[in-house]
């Protein structure tokens, strides 16, 4: 049975993104769905409205849609971004399977990863500002730390028979063939340790709609570059994915709690650092922005200036 649709939410401070094999939290009660109708169109599915045992809201949302329908370059990241701002989220714990390009991170390990490297094509929408509103914000640490120490602790504490690393870079490809034997040892030349195909643009746009964001990454197989390996297929990458999915629910249920009170006692310096972060963003003078772009722009940012 399909959960009630809700007019309208606000209020809900948390945010889970779940990536391939993680499509739902069936371990939380379930209060409702909303499907908000953004400026950028609407989410890639309904977005589940959940309740944790201390009777807060979070928010959940399948990247791909539940069924697994979109390919990383067909998510419609504004849209998610923008319908999750718009109900009051502050903090996006997103998941994701990767491929690992270290010997030391074996498939069903986790990865919170510190850095990006972007290597998608360029057809994804990537950005807020744009067509007579251009805006730059700030991106050289691309994930919220504070919250990645949270969930690193979780992971360790949480997750059985996983090795947790962190402080690690993540490269993302454009998809959704995996990488070639070149193009893997390529990366692991410039120091990348896994890899994925969906952080892009979702990192930006939530560093733009002012959401402190940190990535979960699951590693369901050994990318490509070890020579004795056989190359990556979907069948063994679906056979770590629902161990992963596991993992990734036991580590909500201890950092979820967590993240509550840092939230509630403001000691999350991220969410307050990035509070009207993006207000002074435009650049673009006056006369020349376009009033209908930054009506777009004031449906996730209301003080843009």
């Amino acid at each position: 049975m399909s959960a009630p649709l809700l007019e309208s939410v606000s209020g809900v401070e948390i945010a889970v993104i779940g990536g391939s094999g993680l499509y739902n939290l069936d371990n939380l009660k379930v209060v409702g769905e909303v499907n908000p109708l953004t400026p950028w169109g609407h989410p890639s599915d309904h977005i589940v409205i959940s309740e944790t045992p201390s009777g807060k809201r979070i928010a959940f949302l399948a990247r791909h849609g539940r069924g697994h329908y979109l390919t990383p370059s067909e998510v419609p990241s504004r849209a998610n971004i923008a319908a999750l701002k718009h109900i009051g989220v502050k903090v996006i714990i997103a998941f994701s399977a990767v491929g690992s390009l270290r010997q030391e991170i074996a498939p069903r390990d986790f990865v919170i990863p510190n850095q990006i490297i972007d290597r998608t094509k360029g057809i994804r929408d990537s950005t807020y500002f744009e067509k007579g509103a251009v805006g730059h914000v700030s991106f050289a640490d691309p994930f919220s730390s504070d919250l990645g120490d949270l969930l690193f602790a979780s992971a360790e504490r949480a997750c059985e028979k996983a090795k947790i690393h962190k402080h690690k870079t993540l490269v993302c490809m454009e998809g959704p063939a995996f990488s070639t034997r070149a193009e893997s040892h390529l990366y692991r030349s410039w120091g990348c340790d896994v890899i994925n195909m969906s952080v892009i643009p979702e990192a930006k746009l939530a560093r733009e709609a002012e959401i402190a964001y940190q990535m979960v990454c699951m590693s369901t197989d050994y990318d490509c570059w070890r020579e004795e390996e056989e190359a990556v297929t979907t069948a063994y990458v679906i056979g770590n994915l629902h161990a992963n999915a596991d993992n990734a629910k036991r580590l909500l249920v201890d950092a979820l709690p967590r993240v509550e009170e840092a939230l509630a006692n403001g000691t999350l310096t991220s969410v307050k650092e990035l509070q009207n972060a993006s207000t002074y963003a435009v650049m673009t003078s006056p006369e020349k922005r376009s009033a209908e772009v930054m009506n777009k722009l004031r449906y996730i940012l209301p003080n843009l200036q």
